[in-house]
């Protein structure tokens, strides 16, 4: 699943998340979801998220 769409992420779910500081080369961050951080129910570039050891980013993909 991608990570466009908010109801498919829920706090605990499994994500990688490209930061702000990496969206240059794609470069992505694998964790576990804390916050959701984005209100709207989808996004084009991704739900954005903060992860629980505190990062920040846009989920990329959803991990099983």
């Amino acid at each position: 699943m991608d990570g466009k769409t908010r109801r498919n992420i829920s706090i605990g779910t499994h994500v990688m998340v490209v930061k702000k500081q990496d969206q240059r080369s794609g470069k992505m961050t694998e964790g576990t979801v804390k916050d959701l951080l984005t209100k709207s129910p989808t996004h084009p570039h991704g739900i954005k998220v903060r992860l629980e050891n505190g990062d920040v980013g846009r989920v990329k993909e959803i991990l099983e």
